[in-house]
């Protein structure tokens, strides 16, 4: 009786393997990855091959051995917790504040203003030798840069022009009679309704100082201090399409990159405008217009965690996000940290984005402390420089990353035995090198983008 089980159960098996190939052969057809669906394709013809011939010659030891094994392999690697370094990726509590005048996009700005531009590099020395070598090169959605096309950067340009429209409205007065609900009401409300809109994650925090810069770096607020006493700020975040990241750093990723920027505006301009109307202050933090560090607020109200390529890492969408913020005193529940080691510790393993960086920027080695954190820094430098040659905002490193794959059955299953085995993400490394190749291709640009 007991041969005749195993027998039954490893051709149970046998079938499971086989449909489990299969559907993800017909996943990645969906997801026009061909060399992936050719490899799945490929097994579930090996592995339907053997359990085939293993049921049929040998009805008695073979089975009982190959399916015991079978399952105590994928209950040991797949489904047992092993996550025993949970210590190792503690993340600190940042102690300084940025100073947003020394981020690459208020230095690229620095020549349109000369007095500006005397006083920084008369400070900051180090950095006149670097910006001059991007200053040299075509820029962004520059005629002459290297994936430029005139109809995807007017596009672009169209995208940022309205997102410039977005300034008048991020900001305002209050009404003078507030609305007293309870902070359960306003969270729900405002979680609910910014899903509606388009968010993809909504999440509360105490607004930190080390969340905000500490002082202005951008056009006309240029070296103002900032001085944000909000104790709430709400973070979110908008997909971003997976076809355009996979072409990345061609002229696609740009318009995606503007448009999300966009997209995450519009919503938290609408927000801020409605927490206004309910007579409390509220100020929208978008793409040029920033007084927090988006990530920094967006890994405390339990969104992701800080990657290897210094982006935002979301459990299931990856790298492949914008961030908009709302900071308010309109009173809220704030949202738990997600405190995800695994993620951290995967990112430490990967090093995908390192190796497959147009301009390596991108870190090997495992995070340092800087300044108090523990983190990985890229070389902003050298990734802006490549910027200023293709054209784009690259986006290379999002499209080769393993999280960055749909949010689908498929995927969501590796991402939880990454999250639940220490052994499984090791093999999960190994399977996205075989099926998607350790040096992804981006995808063929169409002539109608």
């Amino acid at each position: 009786m007991i041969f005749e089980i195993a027998y039954r159960l490893n051709i149970f098996f046998g079938i499971l393997t086989l449909f489990t190939f299969i559907y993800s052969s017909l996943i990645f057809l969906y997801e026009k990855e061909y060399r992936a669906c050719s490899i799945s394709l490929g097994m579930a013809l090996f592995f339907g091959s053997i359990y085939i011939l293993n049921s049929s010659w040998a009805p008695v030891f073979h089975p009982i051995f190959s399916f015991t094994l079978c399952l105590i392999s994928l209950v040991f690697i797949f489904l047992l917790p092993f996550n025993s370094k949970r210590r190792k990726y503690y993340q600190e509590t940042a102690k300084h504040k940025i100073d947003e005048r020394k981020t690459m996009f208020s230095r690229k700005e620095l020549d349109q203003y000369p007095n500006r531009f005397s006083e920084y590099y008369n400070k900051n020395p180090e950095d006149l030798i670097a910006d001059n070598k991007f200053r040299e090169k075509p820029g962004l959605c520059d005629p002459k840069s290297k994936y430029y096309d005139i109809m995807d950067m007017a596009a672009v340009h169209a995208n940022f022009s309205c997102v410039e429209l977005l300034s008048n409205v991020i900001d305002g007065s209050s009404k003078t009679e507030k609305k007293n609900f309870s902070n359960k009401q306003n969270t729900d409300y405002i979680k609910k309704w910014g899903k509606n809109l388009g968010a993809l994650d909504i999440g509360i925090t105490q607004l930190k100082p080390y969340h905000l810069y500490s002082h202005k770096g951008r056009r006309d607020t240029y070296g103002k201090k900032v001085n944000n006493t909000h104790p709430y700020a709400i973070a979110f975040t908008v997909e971003m399409n997976l076809e355009a990241i996979n072409k990345a750093p061609q002229s696609p990723v740009i318009i995606e990159s503007s448009q999300r920027y966009l997209q995450s505006g519009i919503i938290a301009s609408q927000i801020a405008i409605f927490i206004r109307e309910l007579g409390y202050s509220a100020k929208a933090h978008i793409d040029g217009n920033y007084e927090v560090v988006c990530p920094l607020v967006a890994k405390d109200a339990g969104l992701g965690e800080l990657s290897r390529m210094g982006l935002l890492m979301t459990p299931k969408q990856g790298p492949r996000v914008r961030i908009a913020v709302i900071t308010t005193d309109l009173p809220l529940i704030c949202d738990e940290k997600l405190d995800d080691s695994a993620m951290i510790e995967f990112c430490t393993l990967c090093k995908k984005c390192a190796e497959n960086c147009p301009s390596k920027s991108i870190p090997f080695d495992d995070r340092k402390n800087i300044e108090g954190v523990n983190r990985w820094q890229i070389n902003s430098n050298s990734c802006f420089l490549y910027w200023c040659i293709a054209g784009t905002d690259c986006g290379k490193c999002m499209h080769v990353c393993p999280y960055a794959h749909p949010n689908n059955f498929l995927h969501n299953s590796i991402r939880f035995g990454i999250k639940h085995s220490f052994l499984f993400r090791r093999i999960a490394l190994w399977m996205d090198d075989l099926f998607y190749g350790r040096r992804p291709k981006e995808k063929h640009k169409d002539s109608s983008q």
